[in-house]
C-alpha cells in the first residue's frame, strides 16, 4: 500500500490508514442502510401491514420466513461456486457489482409494490437478499487484500462501525418522514387511500438503493482487482464453470490443512445462528408481543447509533484481548439478550433489550469475519469466503427455523426468543477448541510455499 495514500488522524486511529481501506470500509456504510431498513426495520413491518393485508393472522410472518430462507438459501448454494470462480479469475469486483445491481434493482422495484401483492413483494425481497448477501462474498474476499493480518481486526470494525452510521443516518431521515409525512410535502392526516399512506415506506425503499449505489462507488474507484495465481495447464483447458467446480472440491478437500479455520467456520455457523435471528426475528417479536411500531423503529436507531462507539471498542479491544477473546464477550452478552427477552414487557425494556445488542452486535460479527480472515491464505480468499459465506447463510435459515418450531411447539414467541440461547452456548464452546496462532501460521506458510 503506497505511502501517499497513508492518512494519520482521526481514521488512522479507527484502523483506516489507507484509501483502499477507507473505500473498502464505505461499503459497509452503503449496504448497511439496505440490511437495516429492508431486512430489519421497515419493510418487516411494510410488508405485512400493506403488501400482505388481508391474509389470516400469522400467514404474513410465515410467508416472510419462508421469503428470508429462499434468499438465503440461494446464496449458499452459489457462494462457495462463485467464490472460486473469482480465485481462478480477476473477477472480484466484477461479480459483487452483478449482485450489488440485482440487489439494487429488486429494491427501487418495492416502490410499486400495492395493498394485498404479497407474491410480488415477496419475489423482491427474495432478490434483494440474492443481492446483498452475494456481494457480501466479494466484499468480505477483498478484506486480506486491503488489510494486513494485524490490521484485519480494525479495519473491520471499523466497517461495521462506518455501517452502523450509515444504515442508522438513513434509517433516522425515513423514520422522520413515516412519523411526519406532511414535514416533507407527502400526503398525510385521515383518509389517506392505502396507497397513499404507505407512499413513505416506499419513498424509502427508492431512497435505499440510491444510498447503497452512491455510496458503493469508492470501493469500485480506488480498490485495484487482486491479481490472481496463475492457472495450471489443466484449468486453462477447462471452461470457467468447470475450472470453478475443480478448484472448489480442492478448497473442501484443503480444508484439512486449515484444521483452526474449520471448527472457526463450524462454531461460526452456530453462534451467527443466533445472532441472525435476533436481527431478522427481533422487530416481528416485538410486534407480536405488543410493543408499538414506532418504538420498534426506534429500537432500531438506538441499535444503529449505540453500535458505533462498541464496534470501535470492540476492534480496540481485540488488539489487546485477542479476537477470540472478544468475541466470547460478545456470546456472553448474547446469552444474557436471549434471557432477558423472555421477560420484557414494556417498550422501556425493548429499548433496553436493543441496547443490549447494540454493544455487542457489530464488534462479535466483525471479529468473525477479521479472525477467519486471518486463518486463511489469502490467494485463496474468495473460496474460503465463498465458503464462510455458505455457514453464514446457513445459519440464516436455521435459526428462524428452530424459532419457528418452538413458536410452533410451544404457542409462544417468549419461548422461541429463549431457545436461541443454545446457539451462543454451543458456539463457544466449539470457538474454545480454535488455535488461533497455530490457524494464522499455517495460512502464512501457505502462502509463502505459493508465492
Amino acid at each position: 500500500m503506497e505511502a501517499d495514500q497513508t492518512r494519520t488522524g482521526v481514521l488512522a486511529r479507527i484502523g483506516l490508514k489507507t484509501k483502499a481501506q477507507r473505500a473498502w470500509a464505505m461499503y459497509d456504510w452503503a449496504n448497511s442502510a439496505m440490511v437495516v431498513i429492508i431486512v430489519t426495520a421497515i419493510y418487516p413491518v411494510f410488508f405485512p401491514s400493506y403488501a400482505a393485508s388481508g391474509l389470516p393472522d400469522g400467514a404474513a410472518t410465515f410467508r416472510f420466513s419462508v421469503a428470508t430462507t429462499i434468499g438465503l438459501a440461494v446464496i449458499a448454494v452459489l457462494a462457495p461456486f462463485l467464490g472460486a470462480m473469482a480465485d481462478q479469475r480477476a473477477m472480484k469486483k466484477r461479480m459483487l457489482g452483478v449482485f450489488l445491481g440485482i440487489g439494487v434493482a429488486a429494491v427501487a422495484m418495492m416502490f410499486f409494490i400495492r395493498e394485498g401483492n404479497w407474491l410480488f413483494a415477496l419475489v423482491l425481497f427474495v432478490l434483494a437478499n440474492i443481492g446483498a448477501n452475494g456481494s457480501f462474498v466479494f466484499y468480505d474476499s477483498l478484506l486480506p487484500h486491503v488489510a494486513s493480518v494485524d490490521e484485519m481486526d480494525r479495519v473491520s470494525t471499523s466497517g461495521y462501525a462506518l455501517g452502523y452510521v450509515g444504515g442508522g443516518l438513513l434509517l433516522a431521515a425515513c423514520a422522520v418522514m413515516l412519523s411526519n409525512p406532511g414535514l416533507v410535502g407527502l400526503p398525510s392526516g385521515d383518509g389517506l387511500t392505502p396507497t397513499e399512506a404507505s407512499l413513505p415506506a416506499r419513498l424509502s425503499f427508492v431512497a435505499v438503493a440510491v444510498w447503497w449505489v452512491v455510496f458503493a462507488i469508492p470501493l469500485f474507484r480506488t480498490i485495484p482487482e487482486p491479481e490472481v495465481p496463475e492457472l495450471s495447464e489443466e484449468e486453462r483447458g477447462m471452461g470457467v464453470a468447470r475450472a470453478a467446480f475443480t478448484r472448489l472440491r480442492g478448497t473442501v478437500a484443503e480444508l484439512r490443512k486449515y484444521r483452526n479455520a474449520f471448527i472457526m467456520l463450524i462454531a461460526f455457523l452456530i453462534y451467527n445462528d443466533g445472532i441472525g435471528t435476533i436481527i431478522r426475528m427481533g422487530v416481528i417479536f416485538g410486534d407480536e408481543i405488543g410493543i408499538d411500531r414506532g418504538s420498534l423503529i426506534l429500537a432500531v436507531i438506538i441499535v444503529q447509533f449505540v453500535g458505533i462507539p462498541f464496534a470501535f471498542l470492540f476492534g480496540g479491544l481485540a488488539s489487546k484481548i485477542g479476537a477470540k477473546r472478544a468475541i466470547f464477550l460478545g456470546l456472553t452478552v448474547y446469552a444474557g439478550i436471549s434471557i432477558f427477552g423472555y421477560f420484557i414487557q414494556t417498550a422501556t425494556d425493548f429499548f433496553i433489550l436493543a441496547v443490549l445488542v447494540a454493544m455487542v452486535q457489530g464488534g462479535t460479527q466483525a471479529l468473525s469475519r477479521s479472525l477467519f480472515g486471518s486463518m486463511i491464505p489469502r490467494h485463496e480468499s474468495g473460496e474460503f469466503f465463498g465458503l464462510f459465506a455458505v455457514f453464514e447463510k446457513f445459519a440464516g435459515i436455521i435459526g428462524p427455523g428452530v424459532f419457528a418450531l418452538t413458536l410452533g411447539l410451544t404457542g409462544s414467541t417468549r419461548n422461541a426468543i429463549l431457545s436461541v440461547i443454545a446457539f451462543f452456548i454451543v458456539g463457544a464452546a466449539l470457538l474454545a477448541l480454535v488455535n488461533v496462532d497455530e490457524g494464522q501460521r499455517t495460512a502464512r506458510e501457505a502462502e509463502r510455499a505459493a508465492a
